[in-house]
């Protein structure tokens, strides 16, 4: 008996990515976008979604080291690239030290904007080790915090770069 090969639905799509170190193969709608991707596709379920608009941030990965914001990333503009999710921080069951930070310095509240603040940090910490104040305001600008007043998760940022942190 010879297997007979079904055509690839309409509008469907074959990508490749690796996520957290992990590499990935799917077949997915050509529509799909990368947060969804991430959390029905491959359950993670991490990175949020709070507007589909990219006015929020609580979406941000990191594609190919890039911070992006998921909500308005098609899944197939991802295809061959290398996707860190805030699931990826974390190493051997250790928090990464911004995640660490975060919990000591109180740098979350209700906890929904918390992932791509912390995406959004990894990447500008990566870039820039030794941020001033403003300098961290200014990377966090376009992630949206309703709890916190971004006190905290500026100290936050500034203790995982190693800086003092004022009281």
């Amino acid at each position: 008996m010879t297997t007979t090969q079904l055509p690839r639905p309409a509008g469907r799509l074959a990508i490749s990515v690796t996520v957290n170190g992990r590499p990935y193969r799917a077949e997915i709608e050509a529509r799909t976008l990368l947060v969804y991707f991430l959390r029905d596709v491959l359950r993670l379920t991490g990175t949020h979604v709070g507007c589909d608009t990219t006015s929020c941030g609580a979406c941000t990965v990191l594609v190919n080291g890039v911070p992006v914001k998921s909500c308005t990333m098609f899944a197939v503009q991802a295809d061959g690239a290398e996707v860190l999710t805030v699931e990826g921080l974390a190493r051997d069951g250790q928090l990464h030290p911004l995640q660490k930070a975060f919990a000591e310095h109180h740098g979350l509240q209700c906890g929904f904007c918390t992932p791509g603040m912390l995406m959004t940090a990894y990447a500008f910490l990566r870039d820039n080790p030794n941020p001033t104040e403003d300098e961290i305001r200014r990377a966090i600008s376009g992630n949206l915090c309703r709890c916190t007043g971004y006190l905290n998760i500026v100290k936050a940022i500034q203790a995982a770069a190693g800086q003092p942190v004022a009281s």
